[in-house]
């Protein structure tokens, strides 16, 4: 048969817009699609009619017996049917069921009960199927009408293609007499959408236009989104998108926002940000996640100026921002270290009455224990469970990631623990962290135990898992056992890549076998893997803390000689070794020809530089570094605070120090045990007993370990004072602690 597709004069399709943009939810009314529907058929000489309905002609005997079970039914209503029914059922047959209905139609209660009957004792007939979905939708229980609809659809052994062109022929050849209710082709269509039956749904949707009707928006909205799961689908619900205004589908926000977010996954984030700017134009205003979409689409490629430009824009039209639009914002801060920045906003989202979701939380405090700050992270990780919202395993394993990295395994440990009592279960990226973080303090017993934990679980240990654990053995000196572990994690089907190499190379270098990496790097080649930026950049780390600068610039020679670019890392690695070996020229002169090459020191890279004049008490020289660093936009990081503190400390610059320690706490930074031992014995000097007082018993609140001197200090103090029981306690913890506090101090 041959498929017409519906044209109509302008005129038409204009009026139909025109009501559209007074009163968007005409669209979704059945009766008003129809009457736009006969508007069209009126023009288009093309339009098919839908067939009469004409059974055949029962003979006398079936139409008696279908009389009398019409009556039973009907005049013995209270009853169970299956007692009306019984002296006729070994009569009643499949063909009977059609003729009872056309008796009883006019009574949907009685309907559905017979129907039910019927079908216990006979699988109804496609036609009697689709002739119930119809008197159903009809009575508008469309939940009937999609349950008759789906049911057939279920049957795993259907041939799709055949059934499907019977069931549509049966559903039209049944509307006119049975129904008359369009909403009946929209269930059907939405059926086969979700059931993935994508290309039938279109054939259904081109079918209806041969008879004047049009699929609802809402309908046409659930099968561009059932299109959009991946690249090639996105691809056709764009063309889909265009092409069915043209037959008169008048797309809502609904459909804009979904192939806005369509556009977004593939990365047109400008495309979707132009058809934002298109929808009011079209009669459709854009809602509060039309604007989150693309929001979250430019947050993801780095675009956070005109991600706050969009903000603006909401907030002009009067939409609030959601929880999704702030979690994009933070995420993107984040990505950039400006986690300080990130938490701003977080809090001005809570002033705006919006309230944050664990998915906000956990983005803050996973960036906050990427760049360092477990504090910051440990504070986000209490606010969210005093506002009542829990951390899942993913808030719980970025905090144990965090603690690891910042050497506080046992913490880390308690924390996993403290998960697990909650009936989190841990996944092998916790497991991992908790292994990378013993291994990285040489328990490598600790950290197979927790190997071995993960196979009970039933859980797969990846690279990762064994990469840590074979760098924990090289840091040991265990270089053997490192192999055949890499030999066992082979047999299991896992390959070894360059970071599992490159985690190798560092280990021998860690415990001091800088000749055997450098054999390990000529054996990576052998295998096939060709060393990079990392594994130059950690053998010239191993030279340059030996001193050995020669021999760390002939491995900077060779990986430029192979075209490899060093990184801000592998700059600060060399930057690192002038200053060890008190070249500090050398380090000045190489900071400069960064900067003339156009590449952008971090703070570590200043970091290496005033740590080494305020060793030499050169407070000028770093104040000036540290200018010049700020000029840059290079933000100071924990370790350039704690590091000038105790520069200005040592050279009696108490009103500076105390001024970047306020602005540290202030960005979310913790002052070491080294930076408040400084602060306190600088104002002790300098008699002032209050601000020393105060920092000394924030320290302690912190659960850091004062020095000696200090415990002595206010010992004595309190013991003048008269203050014997705080005198006491004071002498037992620098008893308790103090035994460990100069390991501790080490760390810090």
């Amino acid at each position: 048969m041959k498929r017409h597709v519906i044209s109509f004069p302008r005129l038409c399709f204009q009026l139909f817009s025109y009501h559209s943009h007074l009163d968007p939810s005409l669209n979704r009314l059945p009766f008003f699609r129809r009457c736009f529907s006969e508007k069209k058929c009126s023009f288009d000489s093309t339009t098919r009619n839908f067939p009469n309905y004409s059974p055949k002609k029962p003979i006398l005997q079936d139409s008696e017996l279908v009389h009398q079970i019409s009556i039973a039914i009907k005049q013995r209503r209270s009853e169970p049917l299956r007692r009306v029914l019984k002296p006729y059922e070994s009569k009643f047959r499949a063909d009977h069921l059609i003729r009872v209905l056309m008796s009883i139609r006019n009574d949907y209660r009685l309907v559905l009960n017979f129907f039910e009957w019927a079908c216990l004792r006979r699988d109804p007939s496609l036609e009697a199927r689709c002739i119930l979905a119809q008197i159903a939708t009809a009575s508008k229980d469309l939940k009937m009408a999609r349950k008759l609809i789906q049911d057939f659809w279920v049957n795993p052994n259907l041939d799709v293609g055949v059934s499907f062109g019977h069931f549509v022929e049966q559903l039209i050849y049944t509307y006119k007499d049975w129904g008359s209710d369009p909403r009946v082709f929209d269930i059907f269509f939405q059926v086969l959408v979700e059931a993935g039956m994508l290309n039938e749904a279109r054939k259904l949707f081109d079918k209806m236009l041969n008879y004047g009707l049009l699929i609802s928006v809402e309908s046409c909205n659930l099968f561009i989104s059932h299109l959009s799961k991946d690249l090639d689908g996105i691809k056709v619900a764009l063309k889909v998108f265009s092409e069915f205004p043209e037959v008169g589908v008048c797309w809502n926000t609904a459909s804009y926002n979904i192939i806005i977010h369509s556009l977004c996954q593939i990365g047109r984030v400008v495309e979707a940000h132009q058809l934002l700017l298109q929808m009011e134009l079209r009669g459709c205003m854009p809602d509060v996640i039309s604007y989150s979409t693309i929001t979250s689409g430019y947050c993801q490629v780095g675009e956070l100026q005109k991600v706050l430009k969009l903000i603006e824009e909401m907030q002009v039209k009067g939409l609030k921002p959601n929880p999704f639009t702030f979690n994009g914002i933070i995420l993107l801060l984040c990505k950039t270290g400006e986690v300080a920045e990130a938490e701003r906003v977080l809090r001005e989202m809570i002033s705006e009455g919006i309230a944050p979701d664990s998915v906000v939380y956990t983005t803050l405090i996973d960036g906050f224990c990427k760049f360092g700050n477990v504090s910051a992270a440990y504070r986000l990780f209490d606010e969210m469970q005093k506002r009542k919202i829990s951390p899942d395993f993913i808030t719980y394993t970025a905090v144990i990631c965090g603690l690891c990295r910042s050497g506080k395994v046992m913490e880390a440990d308690k924390l996993f623990h403290d998960m697990v009592c909650k009936q989190l279960e841990p996944d092998e990226f916790t497991y991992t962290a908790l292994i990378d973080g013993y291994c990285k303090e040489g328990k490598v017993k600790e950290a197979f135990s927790l190997h071995n934990k993960i196979l009970e679980m039933g859980l797969t240990p990846n690279v990762v898992t064994y990469t840590a654990l074979t760098d924990g053995l090289c840091k040991c000196g265990e270089v053997d056992t490192a192999n055949e572990l890499l030999h066992e994690m082979c047999r299991k089907g896992l390959e070894l890549n360059i970071y599992t190499y490159n985690s190798l190379v560092n280990g021998l270098c860690k415990a001091g076998n800088i000749d055997q990496a450098v054999k390990l790097m000529k054996d990576m080649e052998v295998a096939g893997f060709h060393p990079d930026a990392i594994t130059y950049t950690t053998l010239m780390d191993a030279y340059c803390k030996s001193r050995e600068m020669d021999k760390a610039h002939e491995l900077l020679r060779q990986m430029l000689d192979r075209g490899l670019q060093p990184t801000v890392v592998t700059f600060n690695v060399l930057m690192n070794g002038f200053c060890m070996s008190g070249m500090l020229q050398d380090g000045e002169k190489l900071l400069k020809w960064m900067l003339e090459k156009g590449i952008m020191p971090n703070a570590s890279t200043y970091n290496s530089l005033m740590k080494q004049y305020c060793i030499r008490n050169n407070m000028h020289a770093t104040t000036e570094i540290y200018k010049g660093m700020c000029a840059k936009g290079v933000g100071p990081d924990a370790n350039t605070y704690n590091i000038l503190i105790k520069g200005h400390c040592k050279a009696r610059n108490m009103k500076e120090a105390w001024f970047l320690h306020k602005d540290m706490v202030g960005k979310g930074f913790s002052p070491t045990a080294s930076s408040y031992n400084a602060l306190i014995k600088g104002f002790y000097k300098r008699k002032k007993f209050s601000e020393a007082n105060q920092l000394f018993e924030k320290m302690r609140s912190e659960g850091l370990v004062a020095d000696r001197e200090i415990y002595n200090i206010f010992a004595d103090i309190n013991y003048d004072e008269g203050k014997m029981e705080l005198t006491l306690e004071l002498c037992d913890d620098a008893i308790e602690k103090c035994l460990v506090g100069d390991i501790q101090n080490k760390n810090t």
